[in-house]
């Protein structure tokens, strides 16, 4: 989320978008305090003990209050549910630390370790009612020969996150317009580039 922040500041996206909100489903979450010290207005609504639809259908109404153009995922864990999916439907956008066709879902780092991966690639694609299998906006490869620990994976692999959400990002919002989602997203278009709305 800060790298973000900071490229809507002084970087890639600085002539191109401003941070509509930062949303986050924990309001104890270190993530607000940190986006409200960058400037960014902060909302939050806790999910604890919540039927996702319901949940969802708040986080709907809490955003479109600050009508953002897009919805950008960035830390939020939580699994979007059709409700809201539908409600931002080709302007969802995140990043996944896989290439999606090979690993959806969590621990992606660790998968890409454990498999002792000479490569890896940073995804980002649009959301849709699935896991990981949106439309693909662009991927980035990641060298990971000679990483002998997952923290160096794991380094390596947000080196290139960050420039590569916010170039993505960039290239997206120079469209100017939401991307529709294909009834089958097995075969997803190719990349945008190689390589705030909300999130958190």
């Amino acid at each position: 989320m800060v790298a973000l922040v900071k490229a809507v500041h002084q970087g890639v996206l600085q002539e191109l978008a401003e941070v509509a909100v930062v949303f986050s489903n924990n309001p104890d979450a270190p993530g607000l305090e940190t986006a409200a010290a960058l400037d960014c207005p902060t909302a939050s609504l806790s999910s604890q003990g919540r039927k996702r639809a319901e949940f969802d259908a708040e986080v709907v109404d809490i955003l479109n209050g600050y009508q953002p153009d897009y919805v950008v995922l960035a830390g939020y864990m939580r699994i979007l549910s059709p409700t809201f999916v539908r409600a931002f439907a080709g302007r969802i956008v995140n990043i996944h630390p896989a290439d999606t066709h090979q690993h959806q879902g969590l621990h992606a780092y660790e998968w890409a370790f454990d498999n002792q991966l000479a490569e890896t690639k940073i995804t980002v694609h649009l959301v849709d009612e699935g896991l990981d299998t949106g439309p693909i906006l662009a991927q980035h490869p990641v060298d990971l020969r000679g990483a002998e620990t997952l923290a160096e994976v794991e380094r390596r692999g947000l080196a290139v996150e960050h420039h590569v959400y916010a170039e993505t990002l960039a290239e997206l919002i120079r469209q100017r317009q939401p991307v529709k989602l294909p009834k089958d997203t097995s075969s997803p278009p190719g990349p945008l580039s190689e390589g705030q709305g909300t999130g958190g």
